[in-house]
């Protein structure tokens, strides 16, 4: 992190973009106060991310069969309990 002056900031602008795109935060003070951030945008990810965290695994058949009436009732919350 640096910090900088207004005035050095506008002579340096280009140098403080090339450090904040390196990743380092530039603080601009006015005065010697803090009053800006200038400091790199996240950028996306090069490729994309995979999808699970099992490549081996399988979903069994029974996964897609019904719910029993009994679980589906106490979802919805229309079971009678005595």
């Amino acid at each position: 992190m640096i910090k900088v002056n207004v005035a050095e900031a506008k002579v340096r602008l280009s140098s403080c973009l090339d450090r904040a795109q390196q990743g380092e935060t530039v603080i601009i003070c006015r005065r010697n106060v803090p009053i800006a951030e200038l400091r790199p945008i996240p950028q996306s990810p090069d490729k994309q991310r995979p999808t699970g965290i099992d490549r081996g695994m399988k979903v069994p058949d029974s996964f897609f069969e019904p719910l029993p009436d009994d679980v589906i009732e106490a979802f919805e919350g229309t079971s009678e309990t005595e």
